[in-house]
């Protein structure tokens, strides 16, 4: 699925559902759009309600059928990857089995640069933007996030060396805060309290500081974006 001409390609996982789908939302206007994620059904929905956007359904940890996907949107441009996709699972170190972090890991960073590497081409071709969807966690490791704190600095730092690696891409790690999301309500019922959503970030506020990075000028680069709820 390549561009139109008049409008970028960009590229968005995770996008079934929270910060994913809001990005997708906020790109819909000026870009086409490819939605990444396992749900087939919540991307089909999603990608009917945007002008542009075609669902792809995969399994991001599942190497052969990430090749076989990726070759077969034959993109010979990609201006936007936006990696939205990641598992959080909390516990303490104590508790923590290795399999919890083998997941943690397999998906929040082994998927990313997976996926990354087989669009490399593309992206180059674009001088495009990558952005990583990371979390406050990718700066700070807290008593209880021991294996997801570390899958997030370690995404962190695949980022910096990409942004290293390739000096034509823009390379943005984005580290929200608590975001009203599935995910935080999981988050919330683990540490046992009682969840309400207003006090959290709104998936759309990163979506539009993402906006605000993949459509900076040209002279322009946003390495790094911390976003916390007033």
């Amino acid at each position: 699925m390549a561009a139109v001409d008049s409008r970028p390609l960009a590229l968005v996982t995770g996008a079934s559902r929270g910060i994913g789908a809001a990005v997708a939302r906020a790109l819909a206007p000026t870009h086409d759009l490819v939605l990444g994620g396992r749900d087939a059904v919540a991307l089909e929905s999603l990608a009917a309600e945007l002008d542009g956007a075609r669902a792809w359904p995969v399994e991001l940890t599942d190497d052969g059928s990430v090749a076989a996907a990726v070759a077969g949107l034959d993109l010979p441009r990609l201006d936007v990857l936006v990696h939205s996709a990641g598992v959080g699972l909390l516990g303490t170190i104590e508790e923590t089995e290795p399999d919890t972090w083998r997941h943690q890991f397999e998906v929040n960073v082994v998927a990313v640069a997976g996926l990354t590497r087989l669009l490399l081409p593309a992206l180059r071709a674009a001088r495009g933007d990558v952005v990583l969807v990371n979390s406050g966690s990718g700066l700070t490791a807290r008593a209880g996030w021991g294996s997801y704190a570390a899958s997030k600095f370690a995404l962190r730092a695949f980022a910096d060396a990409l942004r290293a690696e390739e000096p034509d891409l823009r390379v943005t790690s984005v580290h929200p805060g608590r975001v009203d999301t599935d995910m935080q309500r999981s988050v919330v019922a683990h540490e046992g309290g009682e969840y309400d959503g207003s006090k959290f970030l709104r998936p759309e506020s990163v979506a539009a500081a993402i906006l605000a990075a993949v459509t900076a000028g040209a002279d322009a680069h946003l390495p790094e974006i911390v976003i916390r709820p007033r």
